[in-house]
């Protein structure tokens, strides 16, 4: 709920998107060529209340790039026209915009409630606070002022991009900090409210891991693990991106405090197969750590057996044979080569996607030859008519990871 001073300031929304608002009238609902030069002009000057913005400065980043002959003039007839549009919109009559000097100031007489604003004094006042209950109450206020990235329809522009880095940064100190005191309050409840709310402002920021360990410290493992399971999915398979070093370790750490209930072999051996409805034909398909871990482990069997293993890359090139790294294009074909390869591989292999347009795969009791063979079928499975683009492959020995073939 707002208070009184608030409720008579202009509500200024900078995290996430931009908005104004005077006395629950929205100034910026216009997508008119106009509004654009009065959005950026209230921009400069509100977020610039303390110091001003000389008037150069403000002609520099109005008027980039156009060849104005009269640009005092132009800017004067921006900031006449800033001042009719608020005058309209029901804010008193007083001169908004002043100049004193050459420097540009927004008026003292009508106040204003900026979020970033806000978000930086609750920082503050929480990293100067002593006492612990106050200070996770600052904390978790600043955490839940940060709605979003500043302005981020503007992102290009350098004081924007540097004002967004620093908030970011703000933001996950205070995530961090209210995490530790939440740990010392043992309030693994708010802890998990905070991370679900951490990821979603901050998408792969590896804010999963305080979920989980919300979760752990509940004794909650089913959804622990089902959150690691769902957490290297998504960054695998929906981002094409491997989960992070420090996402890798934090999950495997907290995953070693997960105790299950007691149990006897029959029903462990039970839990730990294949169940009928996630067997799927062709190879063994599994996320980055999980492949990373029968990796490891067949490289240990291979000392004892002398089996024949080779790991194979398989990654998606364009006509040319350059690997294609982004775009629409590889975002339809990778889960393409995805079906491709499993389709093509035995249901004793190993088949994990490493990033976008990018699959590894561990063939196990074959040969050099074999892996030809295996190419070719994959090929037959991905590639359509006239289709140009292809697959390029690279296949090492497990015994032996040091030189590669290329096919």
């Amino acid at each position: 709920m707002q208070s009184s001073s608030e409720a008579d300031a202009l509500q200024v929304k900078t995290f996430g998107g931009f908005s104004l608002t005077w006395k629950g009238k929205s100034l910026t609902r216009s997508s008119k060529t106009g509004e654009s030069q009065f959005i950026y002009l209230m921009q400069l000057l509100l977020h610039n209340r303390k110091d001003g913005i000389s008037r150069e400065r403000i002609e520099e980043l109005l008027f980039v790039d156009r060849e104005i002959e009269n640009i005092h003039h132009a800017l004067r007839s921006v900031v006449y026209n800033a001042k009719r549009k608020l005058r309209q919109a029901g804010l008193p009559e007083v001169n908004y915009i002043e100049m004193r000097k050459g420097i540009l100031y927004w008026t003292d007489q009508v106040p204003v409630a900026e979020d970033a604003e806000i978000f930086e004094s609750l920082y503050h006042a929480a990293e100067a606070e002593t006492d612990t209950d106050r200070q996770l109450k600052l904390y978790l206020d600043a955490v839940h002022c940060y709605t979003g990235e500043f302005l981020p329809t503007q992102a290009g522009i350098i004081w924007v991009a540097q004002e967004a880095k620093r908030y970011r940064s703000m933001f996950c100190s205070c995530v961090e900090s209210a995490v530790s005191l939440l740990r010392l309050h043992q309030d693994f409840t708010a802890m998990e409210e905070l991370g679900n709310y951490a990821v979603g402002i901050q998408p792969l920021a590896d804010w999963e891991t305080v979920i989980m360990e919300a979760l752990v410290s509940q004794g909650r493992y089913k959804e622990a693990q089902k959150l690691y399971e769902d957490t290297v999915e998504y960054y695998s398979q929906e981002q094409g991106l491997r989960p992070s070093r420090k996402l890798n370790e934090l999950l495997s750490r907290l995953g070693t405090q997960m105790l299950h209930q007691y149990a006897t072999l029959d029903e462990i051996q039970k839990a730990l197969a294949e169940q009928v409805g996630e067997q799927r034909p062709g190879g063994y398909l599994c996320p980055y750590p999980v492949f990373k871990g029968i990796y490891r482990v067949i490289e240990r069997l291979i000392e004892r057996g002398g089996q024949s293993v080779y790991l194979m890359l398989c990654t998606v090139v364009d006509s040319k044979g350059n690997p294609m790294r982004e775009g629409s294009i590889l975002d339809d074909l990778s889960p393409r080569l995805e079906e491709a390869v499993q389709k093509s591989v035995r249901h004793s292999d190993v088949v994990c996607r490493y990033g976008k347009g990018q699959y590894l795969v561990l063939l196990i009791n074959t040969t050099r030859e074999n892996c030809k063979i295996i190419q070719k079928r994959i090929n037959q499975n991905f590639i359509v008519g006239r289709q140009r683009i292809g697959v390029q492959y690279y296949v090492n020995s497990v015994i032996s990871s040091f030189a590669g073939d290329r096919f």
